[in-house]
């Protein structure tokens, strides 16, 4: 394991890896996920990293200034794997948006794929974002994951992630279906549509508005057999989403306008409201001020 501190604000330098005697990366993927006060969460996540069957894989894990014992779980879990070669950052500014972009300053390798801290990845995760890129054209810069609602092999789940699919593809461009747990880039089309840039976009709903400008940088690849298992935790997202009126308008805006709708429309109207993306850092199932008291 290598552990690491990040500067402030974001940058995330990585340092360069401590053990030489680490075998040889992937040349494909490295995994990079954010954490803040995840130990009842985190754990489950990694286990399911732990068995991914492309290997070897990189993955980076950035510690957003936790107080519960999440970043120990963490260390912890780095320095007991084999096949897995992970990196532990600290990033004290306080928003995913920062370790989201600390995480991904660390990246060397060609694709990256963006996780959350309670999201389960079935095994073939990886794999099958694999062959999503190498089956698309080569411009193709993102592949989006669904969430699976049910049981993924069910044929109603199944329907429905081709349905999605069919949408996205025929209907809209510069959109998404997936949150950003769900993501996966090329690495340097990632690179060259700025990144999770807090400067830019500093509110929630930070994955659509990358996604936008990724689309800038090429296409965007589909697999009705990608999925996830994500988190429903947060089931009241009133403090953290766009308003139905502001969700629907993004859906009928032309790409041609959609810098419109993100920068003159969307960005002031959640600036008037707050929602920066530090109110990510708020969850209504844990007591009101108070932070998970930290594990032994």
């Amino acid at each position: 394991m290598l552990n690491s501190k990040a500067p402030s604000g974001g940058t995330g330098r990585a340092a360069k890896p401590a053990d030489r005697r680490q075998p040889a990366l992937h040349p494909g993927w490295t995994m990079v996920i954010a954490f803040y006060n995840e130990a009842d969460f985190l754990g489950a996540t990694l286990a399911s990293l732990a068995v991914q069957t492309l290997r070897p894989f990189r993955l980076v894990l950035v510690d957003n200034g936790s107080t519960d014992g999440s970043g120990a779980i963490a260390r912890d879990w780095a320095a007991s794997q084999k096949g897995v070669f992970t990196q532990v950052i600290d990033e004290p500014e306080p928003g995913q948006v920062h370790a989201l972009a600390a995480g991904i300053a660390a990246v060397r390798t060609d694709f990256v794929a963006i996780g959350d801290a309670d999201t389960i990845y079935p095994p073939d995760y990886l794999a099958k974002a694999d062959a999503a890129f190498r089956a698309g054209p080569a411009d193709t810069v993102a592949v989006f994951a669904h969430d699976s609602a049910g049981d993924p092999q069910a044929w109603q789940e199944r329907l429905a992630r081709q349905a999605r699919d069919l949408l996205l593809i025929g209907l809209t461009r510069g959109q998404t279906y997936a949150g950003g747990y769900a993501h996966l880039y090329r690495t340097a089309a990632l690179r060259a549509a700025g990144g999770y840039a807090a400067g830019q976009w500093p509110y929630v709903l930070k994955d659509h508005e990358l996604v936008h400008r990724m689309a800038k940088q090429g296409r965007f690849g589909h697999s009705p057999e990608l999925w996830v298992l994500a988190s429903d935790r947060r089931s009241d997202r009133g403090g953290v989403r766009w308003t139905l009126a502001e969700r629907l308008l993004y859906h009928v805006t032309p790409y041609v306008a959609k810098d419109w709708f993100f920068y003159r429309f969307l960005g002031p109207r959640l600036a008037a409201r707050g929602m920066k993306d530090t109110v990510l850092r708020q969850r209504a199932w844990e007591p009101a001020g108070q932070a998970p008291a930290p594990r032994a």
